[in-house]
């Protein structure tokens, strides 16, 4: 079956196109005119489409382009000030990093320089802004999807800021659900509460964008492993959700003494652990999140070991101490790649690098793994990646990398 369209835009975000399309079937031929088209997240759903079919002669158009994959960046309010305009052609999206919760309300005002938005904005009016809330160790989360009041709160502040600021939607990181290792409430019944929280925001936000006649995001960021999908029904929640974010860095590292890729893209022979981003990606597809919403995760900085034993260049060595956060790329690449008394090392099972010393173990993403993973992201068919903290490439070596990889025709 082939599908042609020849459409015209009518708003330039775009949001709105109208236009004549052709199904061209092994029995059949349907043509008809479509008033628009709204996208959700990057994947086009065709509305009031009026055809018949009928064995027509084909309209004369052509097939239309893959929609460009997500490239995501998570921008902490004090790295605002240094997205360029080159950033925001590269960029998708932009996740504003972050909005928290108090007393059930979603409150900014610890935000100074959301002013940068507007400049942004101008660099590249299609880059979709979101602001995200959450992030380890903040809380609120769990009490305010535990009533109906709270979840009233929660929603409708997170609406106001949303349109005061005017963000393209919300992204929720929440960390995580049923769970307080990062210090912050939780119960079990965050697993339900969570799915009716997203209900409400999708719900609440398809309201607002029918009022300024846009589509507004929903997403979530989601822990890689299966203990984020054991707390929560991503079957349910998915639906509300334009793409879920996995976090596919700190795989190894918080909780490990073992040393390891904390963000690697495949799990190695030898590795106790086995998470990785392909086996996150095939647990959140288990778990009911279709492919083509899932983006993966991709880190700018680096996860360290110490006193790492002298041995298989220090790859998955116990050590003595959980792996701490390293430095950010652009430190890596200026004073400890091949420098310094490090060496670089790659796995070509796991696809990614790491640099070892003799005593000190460290776990990044590079050019050349970000390269396997945007090859990843194409033959999977999934949405594309995001990556933290956009500070982090200070030369810009690892966006240029992905915008190139992931726009290749």
């Amino acid at each position: 079956m082939s599908l042609f369209i020849s459409y015209k835009v009518v708003d330039e975000s775009p949001t709105i196109i109208s236009g004549v399309f052709c199904i061209i079937g092994p029995h059949s031929l349907v043509i008809g005119r479509f008033l628009y088209v709204t996208m959700i997240g990057m994947q086009p759903v065709v509305n009031n489409i009026k055809g018949c079919g009928k064995m027509l002669a084909p309209i004369k158009g052509f097939e239309r382009d893959k929609t460009p994959y997500l490239i995501a960046a998570y921008v902490t309010d004090k790295s605002l000030p240094y997205v360029t305009a080159d950033d925001a052609a590269r960029l998708t999206h932009i996740n504003v990093a972050f909005g928290l919760v108090k007393d059930d309300a979603i409150v900014t005002d610890h935000l100074k320089n959301l002013y940068m938005l507007d400049k942004i904005r101008s660099d590249n009016p299609s880059v979709k802004i979101v602001l995200s809330l959450g992030g380890w160790g903040a809380g609120g989360f769990s009490e305010a999807a535990s009533t109906k009041e709270g979840r009233e709160t929660f929603i409708s502040t997170a609406l106001q800021t949303m349109t005061k600021h005017q963000f393209d939607g919300l992204d929720l990181d929440w960390e995580y659900p049923c769970y307080g290792e990062a210090s912050i409430a939780c119960s079990p019944d965050d697993k339900v509460n969570f799915t009716t929280l997203c209900q409400g925001l999708r719900e609440a936000i398809d309201q607002q964008g029918k009022k300024d006649n846009r589509h507004y995001i929903l997403s979530i960021a989601a822990g890689a492993d299966q203990y984020f999908v054991d707390g929560t029904e991503m079957d349910k929640v998915e639906k509300f959700l334009d793409y879920v974010q996995l976090m596919t860095y700190d795989m190894r590292g918080g909780f490990q003494t073992l040393t390891g890729h904390h963000t690697g893209l495949y799990t190695g022979t030898g590795d106790l652990f086995r998470i990785s981003v392909d086996a996150s990606v095939r647990i959140f597809e288990k778990a009911g999140v279709p492919k083509e919403k899932i983006v993966i995760g991709s880190a700018f900085y680096a996860r360290k070991w110490n006193d790492v034993p002298d041995n298989n260049h220090g790859l998955y060595q116990m050590t003595s101490s959980f792996g701490g956060y390293g430095a950010r790329y652009s430190e890596l690449a200026e004073n400890y790649i091949n420098q310094n008394g490090f060496i670089r090392y790659w796995d070509d099972e796991a696809k990614a690098p790491y640099l070892f010393n003799g005593r000190e173990f460290i776990s990044y993403d590079d050019p050349e793994s970000l390269k396997h993973k945007s090859a990843y992201i194409r033959d999977q068919g999934l949405l594309g990646i995001m990556y933290w903290e956009h500070s982090g490439d200070k030369k810009r070596e690892l966006l240029q990398t992905l915008y190139e990889e992931l726009n290749k025709k």
